[in-house]
């Protein structure tokens, strides 16, 4: 194993642009899950991204939330302004496994890391975040929404670095987060829903129910359409149309399709003038 250590964000870039086949790293959280028994990571090149200050913290800048790519799921926990404005960030970052990992976790890690169970990144998309995407060649910034192209596959390219997700501070009406794990703490998700009513209308995205993270366009648009939905059972063929969910080892794909409906209609039934 070979770990470098880069200062600054110009030698970081510089060296995947030098080795795109290195790794960054910053918690490592996902790398010692899967140290043990995948012993090829053994022999690849890391970019340690720890002593990249740069990249630490988040800001208020024009009234957006900036987030560095180093920010943890325990910066954004402490930090009360965030509660207030984006209060489902705080309930993801709760549900991030134990202390430990939300101390060293970080919401760019799971963005860039790409489970599709990952719950941070679900909330992340549902406030339409930006994610910037550095390199020697330049800085592109890229919706979330559109970021995943396959499992784990993304538009980020080998030699660029996230190093920031801006979320736009635009007010809501309503913010819901709901996961279904196997525990009430420390689980991966079976199913998961993030949603607001943003200005433009509503915003519904899932995860654990496709390949990557799911926006779900056809819920949402049942839900702005102001149509009567009369029972979960009325949303199950709309769910199909969003999302392509399995039978694993954590559930059916049947299953998750019928909690997510049930999710959907008890959650927003009081919220919305289009359940009857």
């Amino acid at each position: 194993m070979s770990v470098l250590r880069p200062t600054t964000i110009d030698e970081a870039v510089a060296v995947l642009s030098a080795q795109p086949e290195a790794i960054p790293i910053a918690g490592g959280t996902d790398l010692m899950v899967h140290w043990p028994h995948r012993l090829e990571l053994h022999e690849k090149t890391f970019v340690d991204l720890s002593r990249l200050t740069a990249l630490r913290g988040l800001r208020w800048q024009d009234g957006d939330l900036v987030m560095g790519a180093l920010t943890t799921y325990w910066d954004v926990l402490l930090d009360e302004q965030i509660g207030r404005r984006f209060p489902l960030l705080h309930r993801a970052a709760r549900q991030v496994g134990a202390v430990q990992i939300q101390t060293r976790g970080t919401w760019a890690g799971n963005v860039g890391n790409g489970s599709p169970a990952a719950d941070g990144v679900a909330v992340l998309m549902a406030y339409d975040a930006m994610v910037e995407l550095t390199s020697v060649r330049g800085v592109d910034v890229v919706p979330l929404r559109d970021f995943y192209t396959g499992y784990k596959i993304s538009h980020r390219t080998p030699d660029q670095l996230i190093t920031a997700i801006r979320l736009p501070g635009i007010p809501y009406r309503t913010q819901i987060f709901e996961k279904v794990g196997a525990r009430k703490a420390q689980a991966i998700s079976k199913i998961g829903v993030a949603m607001v009513e943003a200005p433009g209308g509503w915003v519904v995205v899932a995860n654990s129910m496709a390949p990557t993270i799911r926006r779900c366009r056809a819920v949402e648009a049942v839900l702005n359409s102001g149509h009567p939905i009369s029972s979960p059972e009325a949303l199950h063929d709309t769910i199909l149309q969003d999302v392509h969910p399995i039978d694993d080892l954590r559930s059916t794909g049947e299953y998750r399709v019928r909690v997510m409906a049930r999710l959907l209609y008890h959650d927003l039934r009081e919220h919305i003038a289009a359940f009857s």
